[in-house]
């Protein structure tokens, strides 16, 4: 992954003084990254982690495995920068501080059976930890390892003894028997540092000699260290080391999790049964394990999950996890690992209850009767046929070398003769890779022809015949995707079909996907072909994450736009390659798509804070940080930030206009060279716009230089006037004509029907609706939203012709917008339906309901959160309320 570049000295009290800094207020809606990324990295993670469903708590460790920057050294307090981040966050530090407690660990087998851990009661002094006087007065010059935490209960950090590990010769003889290159480091800093340093090709040795050090027992010589919690950080001392390069190289944190933390959701999926997920918060995942969140801070990582043996756990991983029982209890020990560098944010969990989704669904599965033994047998023998050990799969580090075609016995859909081992098709040009040294996909031969990977679907039991839809659809997506895009970053594919509460339609993780079950249809045969369109346009869009947002993604945080207007831009394009649709058919597809976001984004604009639409908030000082590291992500915090679509649709319009420069294949191939250049690093907006002008010098020519697109499209508010032209062209496209004339003839259908008498029972005059796409049905609600009235009858005759109940998600929200402005009573229910079912969507309406001051509608929406309020993401509970209540 990424270099770490140049390291900026740090000063002493920067970390340590802890006094307020108006710069990083926890008070605003800004959120901080407090680590101290520029001092001193976390190269490696292994989890050890336990799902307590009874509780709603995730207990364990995290070993963390350090490597100090170089040229890190104190400078004098004259020296501290204005933006240094000597108290980000520390204003509630006194109220809020925790302190551990003592925390016993049983010897842990290496093979990972055992490892049960006991809490022992709180104590007033814990060893190391001093209470006497304020931590921010108590450090002596002490170096401090700050890592970002939110919400976890920190029981004990302790220095591992790493020299009882008894196989390090075995393992890995060259690491203690070459020179380290840093003669003043200590026997376990310089072993440290070299396993860090080992070569990817020996990865799996690696990953090995990683889980045997978290195992062994803290060092004899006061292994405890001083730590502290605030709001949102953990830090970390060992008295007398003053510098990152002193400071212990491998760490054990133990603690706990709590219900409250915003990283994971607690909750039921849609048979009623508990589940557990990482949410996708603002927060990342700080309150699910201490780590360094900056994007900067690369890191790979390990995970054993214990979890109860009738549960499922999903997770980012390179290979299907095979889960061993655990004799002495009812769970399960389940093994994940990552061997390409990424930002602890891309961390994702997920355990339930989940089946997975086949092209046949037996009848005990459509009955609810579920045999997780049974295929955790199937698995474990599958394991076993190819000649894994025990202890191998127990280290989840068990399977195949190759990183491209694995798990054979993945259950995946086929369409169209597509295979997860087809690998016909166009294969890139050779590679050479920019990023640091991991096995990289990019640069295998076979990855490289690979057109699908394996994949498959999870969902709740009574989900798993309208989840077909998915596993029918994602071979033809990622084939499409390679085709488009080339390389698949990662080798394999999970698609989790999450809860009602999830608060999106979709997120992208490396190797896992969760979508909301508002994609899927209704699985009614009424829905026709038209149902895939939301789907396959959704699956296309989290795919193309792998590419944008995942192998390559945002330095500073604050640019979203660089994975999710990619993301939008690229959704069109990889769904058209999936529907294998002709240059005309692909061009008016996408014109109606534009139309259609840009009276989304209009919308928006002209109903938000115009700090919240600039895509570039920072401006001139996107990616700068503290000398520390530490920074801010401007109003990640702001709950009004959670519903807008800015960062996707003004995103994506400025890809559209790049193109229109370029023209669009030349714009399309420009991808793949940029990704070629990229994969495996962090980017700035600038650095994507720097080597398109250079790859079109006729651009500059043209007059379109850098500081032309950021003053026009990343650093103010509002519409750019190339859109404004644009979208009157898009205003007169032939699909979107064709939409006009059906919208006439409901006009003049509600018109002949308005004033009229209801006591004659009129005969509806016969009209011929034209067919519509779905795309195109969205666009006819939309502009007959725009009517100030419409009769009962044209309301009726709108939901029998086009079927709305058993349309797509999209569809069913403005006929449900339809329903509430007219305060069309017969169609509450759909009204109903849509708030309980598609949650995610639904936020604004219940806005709605209560606007027109009508008191049925308005008890309507009460009802409806009553109905839901347990299940909803906490960002959209807190908004809805305020509205309702």
């Amino acid at each position: 992954m990424p270099g770490r570049g140049k390291r900026l000295s740090f000063p002493a009290c920067s970390l340590y003084d802890m006094e307020p800094d108006v710069d990083l207020n926890p008070d605003t809606d800004d959120l901080p990254l407090r680590a101290n990324t520029n001092h001193i990295l976390v190269r490696h993670y292994v989890l050890d982690l336990t799902v307590h469903f009874e509780g709603q708590v995730i207990s364990g460790s995290v070993v963390v495995f350090l490597d100090p920057c170089s040229g890190a050294v104190p400078k004098t307090e004259d020296n501290i920068g204005p933006r240094s981040v000597k108290a980000a966050g520390f204003k509630d530090a006194v109220e809020s501080q925790e302190f551990g407690e003592v925390f016993r660990i049983r010897d842990v087998d290496v093979d990972g059976t055992k490892g049960q851990r006991e809490a022992m009661p709180r104590v007033d002094k814990m060893p190391g930890t001093e209470q006497s006087m304020p931590w921010e007065s108590n450090n002596e010059g002490d170096f401090t390892l700050v890592l970002d935490c939110c919400d976890l209960k920190i029981l004990k950090v302790e220095e591992l003894d790493i020299t009882t590990v008894s196989a390090t010769s075995s393992l890995l003889p060259e690491i203690t028997s070459h020179e380290s290159g840093e003669s003043s480091l200590n026997p376990q800093s310089a072993f440290v540092q070299n396993l860090l340093s080992t070569h990817s090709s020996k990865w799996r040795e690696r990953h090995h000699l990683f889980l045997s050090c978290s195992r062994v027992p803290a060092a004899q010589d006061d292994g405890s260290l001083r730590f502290h919690t605030d709001k949102w950080s953990l830090q970390v001392r060992k008295k007398g080391v003053t510098l990152p390069q002193e400071f212990p190289r491998a760490l054990r944190i133990c603690y706990e999790t709590k219900s409250t933390g915003g990283s994971v959701r607690w909750t039921k999926d849609q048979n009623n049964r508990v589940c557990v997920y990482t949410a996708g918060s603002p927060i990342n995942n700080r309150a699910l394990f201490p780590c360094q969140e900056p994007p900067v801070a690369m890191s790979t990582w390990q995970a054993t999950v214990r979890a109860p043996s009738e549960c499922m756990v999903l997770m980012s991983g390179e290979e299907q996890a095979v889960p061993i029982e655990d004799g002495d209890t009812r769970f399960s020990i389940w093994n994940y690992y990552v061997t390409m560098p990424m930002p602890a944010s891309t961390f994702t969990l997920a355990v339930g209850h989940w089946c997975q989704v086949t092209a046949d669904i037996s009848p005990c599965m459509e009955s609810g009767v579920m045999d997780r033994v049974d295929w955790g047998k199937t698995a474990k023998s599958q394991a076993q046929d190819g000649g894994w050990t025990e202890a191998e799969s127990l280290s989840g580090l068990g399977s195949s070398t190759s990183g491209v075609v694995k798990d054979s016995h993945l259950q995946t859909g086929r369409d169209e003769g597509i295979s997860e081992t087809d690998c016909s098709g166009m294969a890139d040009d050779s590679i050479s890779c920019s990023h640091g040294d991991y096995p990289c996909r990019f640069a295998e031969q076979l990855a490289r022809s690979q057109r699908v990977i394996p994949h498959r679907v999870f969902g709740p039991v009574c989900l798993l015949h309208n989840a077909q839809m998915v596993l029918k659809l994602l071979p033809r997506c990622l084939a499409a995707a390679y085709v488009v895009l080339g390389v698949h970053p990662f080798p394999r594919l999970d698609v989790l079909i999450v809860p009602a509460g999830f608060s999106s339609l979709g997120m992208a993780s490396p190797h896992i996907i969760f979508l909301s079950q508002s994609v899927l249809g209704t699985g009614s045969p009424a829905s026709g072909e038209n149902s895939l369109s939301l789907c396959g346009s959704r699956i296309c869009h989290e795919i193309a994450h792998s590419w944008f947002g995942l192998v390559i993604g945002a330095r500073d945080w604050t640019e979203e736009w660089i994975s999710e207007g990619f993301a939008t831009y690229l959704e069109d394009i990889i769904w058209a390659q999936a529907q294998k649709l002709s240059l005309q058919e692909t061009a008016e597809q996408s014109d109606l798509k534009a139309l259609l976001r840009w009276r989304r984004l209009s919308d928006e604009l002209q109903n938000s804070e115009e700090s919240l639409q600039i895509l570039r908030p920072n401006t001139e000082n996107t990616g700068q940080v503290s000398e520390s590291g530490a920074s801010t992500v401007k109003h990640a915090l702001n709950p009004d930030k959670a519903f807008m679509q800015v960062h996707y649709l003004k995103g994506y319009f400025l890809l559209r206009f790049l193109a229109s420069q370029v023209g669009q294949q030349q714009f399309n191939d420009f991808f793949r060279l940029f990704i070629k250049k990229y994969h495996g690093q962090l980017i700035l907006s600038q650095d994507f716009l720097r080597m398109l002008l250079i790859t079109f010098p006729d651009m500059e020519r043209k007059g379109l230089t850098l500081s032309a697109i950021y003053a026009e499209w990343l650093d103010r508010p509002g519409i750019p006037e190339w859109l404004y032209e644009r979208s009157a062209e898009w205003s007169q496209a032939r699909l979107v004509g064709e939409v006009k004339a059906e919208v006439v003839k409901w006009i003049l259908l509600s018109r002949s029907h308005q004033g009229k008498g209801r006591k004659r029972k009129r005969i509806e005059p016969k009209v011929n609706y034209k067919e519509v796409t779905s795309e195109q049905l969205v666009m006819l609600l939309e502009l007959l939203l725009e009517e100030e009235e419409l009769s009962v009858t044209a309301m009726r005759a709108l939901q029998r012709t086009y079927n709305l109940q058993n349309q797509d998600a999209e569809v069913q929200h403005r006929w449900c917008e339809l329903v509430v402005k007219h305060s069309h009573t017969q169609a509450y229910r759909d009204v109903e339906h849509f708030l309980i079912h598609h949650q995610a969507m639904g936020v604004y309406l219940y806005g709605e309901l209560m606007l027109h001051e009508d008191s049925e509608q308005q008890a309507l929406a009460r009802h409806c959160l009553s109905l839901v309020r347990d299940e909803m993401d906490q960002s959209a509970r807190r908004v809805v309320e305020e509205m309702v209540l």
